[in-house]
């Protein structure tokens, strides 16, 4: 899968999730809670790959893309410090629906934002075999990078690189320990 196939991909997997959060009824905490862990994984992961991977190979596609990968990078701080909130709280904190919406409305901006005017000028400016080799990095560095927000990490390379092994490392440890204690 090319690089921005794997993208798309996981932004309908989180748009998905926004739904299901959405449908969610003022007393569903349980399924909110769910659902919000569920989004906090995803867009940790997606954020740390593009900012380890796709970001740096966007930057150099075109002239024009620089400053929208810089865009995207503050975006992205912006969506982790969110995060980063909700994972602290619980549905029934008075400002958790509204925290998660101002999120979902931030991340479909960004989403949109990425789709019609950064990744057609990324497809132009890189050759589809260097797109495929991306996705399989972009795919492959999913299994390494942190699965909770890290909004005072570096966001780029090479603090990046570096601060995504150990969080990542960190932050799968801590998954396993969750799932095996009740």
């Amino acid at each position: 899968m090319d690089a921005i196939a794997l993208l798309k991909a996981d932004h309908r997997s989180v748009e998905k999730l926004f739904k299901e959060f959405e449908a969610a009824g003022a007393r569903a905490s349980a399924t909110k809670s769910k659902v919000v862990s569920a989004i906090i994984t995803e867009l940790s992961v997606h954020a740390d790959i593009e900012e380890l991977l796709f970001y740096p190979a966007a930057s150099k596609a075109a002239a024009q893309t620089k400053p929208m990968v810089l865009e995207s990078l503050e975006e992205h701080l912006s969506f982790k410090r969110l995060l980063a909130d909700l994972e602290k709280m619980e549905p029934v904190d008075e400002r958790f629906d509204a925290k998660v919406t101002v999120l979902i409305e931030q991340v479909r901006h960004h989403v949109s934002e990425e789709e019609q005017d950064l990744f057609p000028k990324v497809t132009k400016g890189l050759s589809q075999v260097r797109l495929a080799e991306l996705g399989d990095e972009l795919d492959k560095a999913k299994s390494a990078v942190s699965t909770r927000p890290h909004p005072n990490a570096p966001n780029t390379t090479p603090g990046k690189a570096l601060a995504g092994l150990v969080s990542g490392a960190i932050d799968r440890a801590r998954d396993a320990v969750e799932h095996v204690t009740p």
